[in-house]
């Protein structure tokens, strides 16, 4: 059925978006556990404390409830009916404050006057609780009671890791993010998309290994690369950092640090045979993962293939940014790219003909026995294929120089080396 991935995509979501996911806590647990029912995840947990690199383990959060009482006694701001009210990492408070007192700890946006805001405060100790402006204009002068029943302890950071097996051990590498609360582009559709995927490539012959990680952003990827790196710098050949995958707009792409890897040809010579309007940003706006996987020192083969990009929709961290933002068959479509990426990096290698000249096609079954009108065509690609198969040239490489998608060439590839008419060289 059509769509029919992208609608189990999306379902998924909808079981996610109520969890209220941090940087740390139950949320991540939650949401982790939920993914393990669609793939072999291994969750992991790293201390609070522990330095990572420059950067060190923060306290875990955990919340349980949060609202504003107006004058009256109402419930006029309920973290339990949606949970972007809180700012992320809020101290706990049980305090009564005059409107004036309380203005300093509201968060609103004046121009998108109906969207609830997505606020953190990480790093540093603070509370405070996000509203629409059209509600924050209604607030009256008078004293209002603010509780946060929240938690900062000595905890963990929580990942979830799945490591696929090839007959090769080099990698490659699929990271997403699991930190934000109920967002459904920007937070969900990667780790939902990428549990999908993993399912997929569990289901192939592979000749790569996977590794594959649902990871809090930043503080999670520099703490997985500490632990990580030398393996990961020794194998990864191509890597993609998942995230804003299910609106149902153009497609958009982040390049590497120098736009010169595996990742990046292989992006963008899919994109610009499925997506061809697809808009390309430079690395100077990056603002994900690849921030972490590009660094210096790191310099991993990272890329991302996005619908539209974070930051570059209103909707973008605020409740507007719910299930009616996404689709299945936006998480479809982007689901397919990815795919076929994966599967022209399964068979992408240098190719080398075995024969000098031109080899005698027919007697090997290749060549048509009766010439009509375009008959002629799949011959004339497979001697195009080995025009260029010289050994210098790999395979996405050829695709590009005889003017094809290189998934179309897989088939010619198998025929080629069935008939020993190329072999794989690296």
């Amino acid at each position: 059925m059509e769509h029919e991935t992208g609608k189990l995509m999306y379902n998924l979501t909808k079981d996610l978006f109520p969890i209220c996911r941090s940087i740390t806590g139950n949320g991540v647990r939650d949401t982790l556990k939920i993914l393990q029912t669609i793939i072999p995840l291994k969750i992991i947990e790293i201390p609070t404390g522990k330095k990572v690199f420059d950067w060190t383990i923060p306290k875990e959060w955990n919340i349980r409830d949060a609202y504003i009482l107006d004058t009256e006694g109402n419930k006029i701001v309920d973290f339990k009916k949606n949970n972007l009210h809180v700012v992320g990492y809020s101290i706990p408070i049980d305090t009564v404050l005059s409107l004036d007192e309380l203005q300093k700890h509201l968060f609103s946006i004046e121009e998108q006057p109906e969207a609830i805001p997505y606020v953190t405060s990480y790093y540093k100790e603070n509370w405070g609780f996000c509203i629409s402006h059209n509600q924050r204009q209604t607030l009256k002068k008078g004293f209002y009671k603010v509780y946060i029943d929240s938690e900062l302890k000595q905890g963990h950071l929580t990942y979830g890791e799945l490591i696929l097996p090839g007959k090769t051990t080099k990698e490659i590498f699929l990271s997403t993010y699991i930190c934000h609360p109920s967002l459904a582009n920007n937070e969900l559709s990667g780790p939902v998309l990428t549990a999908f995927l993993a399912k997929w490539i569990q289901s192939l012959p592979r000749e790569f290994t996977y590794r594959i990680i649902f990871i809090p952003e930043t503080i999670g990827s520099i703490a997985y690369l500490s632990e990580n790196l030398y393996s990961m710098k020794q194998n990864i050949v191509a890597g993609f950092n998942i995230t804003c995958v299910a609106d149902n707009k153009d497609y958009s792409f982040l390049p590497s640090r120098y736009g010169n890897t595996l990742a990046d040809k292989v992006a963008q010579h899919v994109l610009k045979w499925r997506q061809p309007n697809y808009k390309t940003y430079s690395f100077l706006e990056r603002g994900s993962d690849e921030r972490q996987y590009c660094s210096p020192g790191i310099d991993l083969p990272v890329v991302s293939i996005m619908r539209t990009k974070y930051t570059e929709y209103p909707e973008y961290h605020t409740s507007l940014d719910n299930l009616d933002f996404i689709s299945s068959e936006g998480f479809e479509g982007a689901f397919n790219i990815y795919k076929e990426c994966i599967k022209i990096l399964e068979k992408n290698a240098f190719y080398k003909t075995t024969v000098l000249g031109e080899p005698q096609l027919g007697k090997r079954g290749l060549y048509p026995s009766t010439s009509i009108k375009r008959s002629s065509d799949s011959v004339r690609t497979i001697l195009n294929f080995l025009t260029y198969a010289d050994g210098t040239n790999d395979l996405i490489d050829i695709a590009d120089f005889i003017r094809l998608p290189a998934l179309e060439l897989i088939p010619i590839v198998d025929k080629l080396i069935y008939h020993e008419l190329i072999s794989k060289i690296f």
